[in-house]
């Protein structure tokens, strides 16, 4: 793969455009995907925020969400923000009925963790890994992570929450950093992409 990897965004829903805007800022070659085909393309795939329910119904309409399980297990780095990071749970405390994930992070996962839309909020997160000093995290609807397994690193907490975690090539952030103009975690991940190419 040559330096500018291109990595996908799942966009099936939520906040697409601000995520390929902060991909393409952090030197990927970034484009949508809401087909198996599509996914076959990239080496690498974000799941941005949105309403994690709806994302899993959409996924299995589109027929995407086998193709990407397999390519999760498969070392695919993915990068999941907020619905993004429930996905990625193997398991969710509090599935609304009928809920699955893709997989592929050791952790526990609790939807709404940080209270409903008009509790939303910014904080300043020390990210591990992300040079410069904190970032901005834009928290909506946010979850939190319960637990995690050995094999998972937390990356970053908030008031004593779990919020950023990474397990091998995936990495899931509970807050929205495309939202800020600072693409450092961004980075990070297209790194992650390059490190598999």
């Amino acid at each position: 793969m040559s330096d500018t990897p291109v990595i996908g965004v799942l966009a099936l829903q939520g906040d697409v455009r601000e995520h390929l805007i902060a991909l393409a800022s952090a030197d990927a070659l970034a484009r949508p995907v809401r087909r198996p085909e599509e996914l076959a393309e990239v080496g690498g795939l974000v799941i941005p925020g949105g309403e994690s329910t709806t994302m899993f119904k959409l996924a299995s309409l589109f027929g995407i969400l086998e193709p990407l399980r397999e390519r999760v297990r498969d070392g695919m780095p993915v990068y999941g923000t907020c619905a993004g990071m429930i996905m990625l749970a193997d398991k969710i405390l509090d599935p609304r009925s009928g809920q699955e994930t893709v997989g592929g992070i050791d952790m526990i996962v609790r939807r709404n963790a940080f209270g409903r839309q008009n509790e939303s909020f910014e904080a300043v997160v020390e990210v591990a890994g992300i040079e410069g000093g904190p970032v901005e995290g834009v928290f909506i609807r946010a979850p939190w992570v319960e637990s995690v397994g050995a094999q998972v690193e937390v990356v970053a907490e908030h008031d004593g929450h779990i919020v950023a975690v990474r397990q091998g090539n995936a990495l899931a952030t509970s807050f929205h950093p495309e939202l800020t103009g600072d693409h450092r975690v961004h980075a990070l991940f297209v790194d992650m992409v390059r490190a598999v190419g």
